[in-house]
Parts: structure tokens; C-alpha cells; sequence
């Protein structure tokens, strides 16, 4: 049997090796953590969502969504600025149908036949080549060189208003032609009524020496017989031309 001091000597012993016992438990998970910790270091992108890095994510941004669909400020030389603000809503409207939006013309039926009014406008730099055209015989009656109405009625000779669609050349009684696609209900007869661009005599600048005005078409963009081809390789397929009177 132990004595009273014997018995405390034991529990002393026993706390003793006890201490030595969790400290040698304890010292695994220090060095386990010290281990672990430069691990976790060099590894941040685990820990960062995926798409925080999405490529999708870094190009698109606000500032640059707002530089994608702000329209710069078009000033073309020699165009009323109300038309020129109504053809690029026009643009706008029918953009799915416009293939290509560098250039477009406007034909300005405000104005006489005298004037040059059909504007050719490159919308990169607003850079604009203007040329006479004719209107036709039916939106001026009385043939006094100013565009009196539109219609898109089959057999009315007049001009119509709206948007086109520049489609195809062919050769057709007037020589070499471009059909149009009418875009608007104020013109989709266009293409079934031969609405198209073409050159003609009456249209040459000669007329207004003589007339004080140009003839008339029955409703096509009737141009100079020397402008025709600067024409088409301004306009070429796919563009628009957006005729109005303001």
C-alpha cells in the first residue's frame, strides 16, 4: 500500500508524461499546418470563381458596351440635318436588312431637280458627294421641277418614300440598273413596280442649262449618264438609300 507521499509523487508523474503526451499530439498538426500553408499560397485560383476569369466576362464591360452602341455624331456637308437624322433612324430600323452601314444615300425630295439632292454620304467621316436626280412624273404633274407627292402604287409613275435596300445590277431598257427592296409601307411596292436606280439623258446637267430643270422618271432615281458608274461604286449592293421631303 502507498503511503500519502508516495501517491502524490505518482500523480505527478502521471501529469507530467500526460503533458509530454499532448504536446506530442499537438506538435503533427503544427507541422501539418506549417506544410499546408505555402500550398494554399501558391493555389489562390481555386479559390476565385471561375468566372471572375471568364474571358466573356473580362471584354465585356460597361464603358465598352456603352462605346459599342453609341453612334457617333454624322455632319455631311450640304444635307438638311432633319433628313439626315430621320435616314440613320431609318438605318437603325432596318439594320437586320442593311448589310453594309459604312455608306448610304439620301435622296432630298425637299429640294428641286436643279439642285444636286441626291446625297451620297460615307458615315465613317461624313464625306458627301452629291449629284442631281430625277423624281418622278406622277409626284409632279404640272412638271414644275419640284416633287408635288409620293405613292407606291402600281402605274402612278411617282416616287416613293422611305427606306431601300440597294440589291442586284442588271441591264434592263435604261442599260445597267440596280434594283431596289423597298423597306417601309410607304414603298414595298418597290421592287414590283422596277423602282430602280439608272441613268438617263434627262437627268444630265445639260437640262438645267436648258430647262432650268431636270425630266422626269417614272419614279426611279434617274441620274446623269456620267454619274452612273461613281453611283454604283459608292452605293454597290446591300446599302440604303432613304428618300423623304421635309
Amino acid at each position: 500500500m502507498m503511503n500519502a507521499q508516495d501517491t502524490v509523487a505518482s500523480r505527478r508523474a502521471l501529469l507530467k508524461t500526460g503533458g509530454l503526451f499532448a504536446g506530442a499530439l499537438m506538435i503533427p498538426g503544427a507541422v501539418s499546418a506549417g506544410m499546408r500553408e505555402p500550398s494554399a499560397r501558391g493555389a489562390p485560383e481555386s479559390l476565385i470563381p471561375q468566372d471572375f476569369y471568364h474571358p466573356s466576362r473580362q471584354a465585356v464591360t460597361q464603358p465598352e458596351l456603352a462605346t459599342a452602341t453609341r453612334q457617333p455624331a454624322i455632319h455631311a456637308p450640304g444635307v438638311n440635318p432633319q433628313l439626315l437624322k430621320r435616314a440613320l433612324a431609318a438605318l437603325e430600323r432596318h439594320g437586320s436588312r442593311i448589310a453594309k452601314r459604312d455608306r448610304i444615300a439620301v435622296a432630298d425630295f425637299s429640294t428641286g431637280s436643279s439642285l444636286p439632292r441626291f446625297h451620297l454620304i460615307n458615315l465613317e467621316d461624313g464625306r458627301t458627294v452629291s449629284k442631281l436626280v430625277a423624281h418622278g412624273s406622277g409626284s409632279d404633274p404640272a412638271h414644275t421641277g419640284y416633287l408635288q407627292r409620293f405613292s407606291n402604287q402600281n402605274g402612278s409613275n411617282a416616287s416613293c418614300e422611305g427606306a431601300f435596300a440597294t440589291a442586284d445590277y442588271y441591264v434592263g431598257k435604261h442599260g445597267r440598273s440596280q434594283r431596289l427592296i423597298g423597306l417601309d409601307p410607304t414603298n414595298n411596292n418597290a421592287l414590283d413596280r422596277a423602282i430602280v436606280v439608272h441613268a438617263a439623258w434627262y437627268a444630265n446637267p445639260d437640262m438645267i442649262r436648258e430647262r432650268g430643270m431636270l425630266g422626269r422618271s417614272q419614279g426611279c432615281f434617274a441620274v446623269g449618264e456620267s454619274e452612273l458608274t461613281e453611283v454604283f461604286n459608292r452605293l454597290g449592293p446591300g446599302r440604303m438609300i432613304y428618300a423623304a421631303k421635309v
